[in-house]
């Protein structure tokens, strides 16, 4: 590579990891190349880059980025899945790669903000539902008091109601 295409390269990947949520380092070594084919077309489907670097280039674009933490992934050959949007989801297209196809594919870690993931990070990380999930559970919980103070606030009134209607069916039968 000439050094305005490194240039240019590490000019990319220092934007990418600019305005990423997540990067996901991986050791792809003994993964074929229509495997490798099916794991990107997996992740560009669900927003999701996956590239492979080179170290050095990897590092100064790092460095400039600000990113630290990343430099100890950095050893033989490498990938990484990088996410702008949800954190959970190249962890998850990854580990979901590894156990259905029995994979080659090595997870290193990654960084997600300033926190450095390392490999059991990274699968909890998966375990974890997807943004939508825990947005729609988190609701959930913050209606269940409104409702029960709906109901403990109305169980009177539909007492009352009750007792109003008997006394009125009593009062036909005389």
């Amino acid at each position: 590579m000439i050094r305005k295409q490194k240039e240019a390269v590490i000019s990319e990947l220092t934007g990418s990891l600019g305005k990423c949520v997540v990067v996901v380092a991986t050791d792809y070594r003994g993964m074929t190349a229509k495997e490798m084919v099916q794991l990107r077309r997996q992740m560009h489907q669900q927003g999701v880059e996956y590239k492979v670097v080179k170290n050095t280039l990897m590092r100064f674009a790092a460095e400039k980025a600000g990113l630290k933490g990343l430099d100890q992934f950095l050893t033989g050959p490498m990938a990484i899945a990088i996410s702008y949007d949800d954190a959970v989801k190249p962890a998850k297209i990854l580990v979901e790669h590894i156990k259905s196809a029995n994979s080659v594919l090595k997870i290193k870690g990654g960084v997600l903000g300033d926190k450095v993931l390392t490999l059991a990070d990274v699968i909890s990380l998966a375990a974890t539902p997807s943004r939508e999930v825990l947005i729609s559970q988190l609701l959930g919980r913050l209606k269940s008091p409104v409702y029960a103070l709906h109901f403990a606030l109305s169980f009177p009134l539909r007492g009352l109601v009750g007792v109003l209607q008997a006394r009125a069916r009593q009062l036909e039968g005389v």
